[in-house]
């Protein structure tokens, strides 16, 4: 029994050594006392002393602050010290435990994960069926019922000063439909679209590419004259829009010839001006449209025909092709 403690004894001293070499600083051990003990085996009934259990033991288990947790720089004498008990306990044949790195790594150096880790690169697949285009709506309603439900139109602040309501006219079978803005003075007196001298001037148009006006369907986003032929607002347009778009699903033309900036962006939905969209195909819900200028605007800029002609031959191949 006494070698067993005795053996006990000596690994509790080599414990106590190691924790000192790690900078414990709680122990107070007289080593050379405690190999010259001798130790009675005690009673089984007896209670080791608090004040002895509290030398091998310690009993607060409470971090210590953070002043308290820096390392002491060890002076010359200790220094000596712990190398001789060292070397008679052959501590110093045990590996020496790894520094810990008290300054990580700088994450402004770090390279960063995105370099690390591989991109994804996804590609569109084709669909079985290929690209779904949206259509025109099937209508089951006729001209007549959107004329009756527009009827004597009170929904926007226009109708206070027009003098007659100028609803879409001419061939509701027809392959080409024209788009315009809002009737004029002439239009708002006769209650029919395109009869002033922009009107004369779109029936040339028209005849440019081998139609007659009867042959074709023509409308205006708005259905009353706006005060001094202004430009109806973005709400004006909103409230008449829904029945010229309830008409061409009923007619179901080919192809849209929208004149202006106000018939392009109302069509089209889009805030794209009509310098940059004119002579190129759009679509409108399968339907080709053709932005071009407005013959209001052709009389006020002349030069701008030619531009015009050039759209209205692509309109014309089209159809012809059809």
């Amino acid at each position: 029994m006494q070698n067993e403690i005795s053996t006990l004894l000596a690994d509790i001293k080599e414990q106590v050594l190691y924790l000192q070499e790690l900078g414990a600083e709680n122990f107070n051990i007289d080593l050379p006392e405690i190999q010259n003990l001798r130790f009675k085996i005690p009673d089984s009934k007896s209670k080791i002393p608090q004040e002895k259990l509290e030398r091998f033991v310690p009993t607060d288990f409470n971090l210590p602050n953070i002043e308290s947790a820096k390392p002491k720089i060890p002076t010359v004498e200790n220094s000596s010290t712990r190398h001789s008990l060292l070397e008679s306990t052959k501590l110093s044949r045990l590996p020496t435990l790894p520094k810990r790195n008290s300054n990580p790594t700088n994450p402004a150096k770090e390279p960063a994960r995105e370099s690390e880790m591989p991109k994804i690169i996804t590609e569109e697949v084709p669909t079985l069926f290929g690209e779904i285009k949206q259509t025109l709506p099937e209508s089951t309603e006729t001209i007549e019922e959107i004329r009756l439900d527009i009827g004597n139109c009170i929904r926007c602040p226009l109708h206070l000063g027009r003098t007659k309501i100028v609803h879409s006219m001419g061939n509701l079978k027809a392959d080409l439909m024209f788009v315009g803005e809002a009737p004029g003075a002439n239009e708002d007196a006769e209650g029919v679209p395109f009869v002033g001298r922009a009107g004369q001037l779109l029936n040339k148009i028209i005849e440019s590419i081998g139609l007659k006006r009867e042959a074709v369907f023509v409308g205006n986003v708005n259905r009353c004259r706006p005060p001094s032929n202004r430009t109806p607002t973005q709400a004006e347009a909103n409230v008449c829009k829904q029945f010229l778009l309830r008409e061409i699903a009923v007619a179901r033309p080919k192809v849209i010839v929208v004149l202006g900036n106000t018939a392009t962006q109302n069509l089209l939905e889009t805030k794209v001006g009509i310098t940059k969209l004119r002579g190129e195909f759009q679509d409108y819900f399968g339907v080709k449209v053709m932005p071009t200028f407005h013959p209001a605007y052709l009389l006020r800029d002349p030069s701008k025909k030619r531009e015009t002609w050039e759209d209205m031959k692509k309109v014309r191949d089209y159809i012809n092709a059809l």
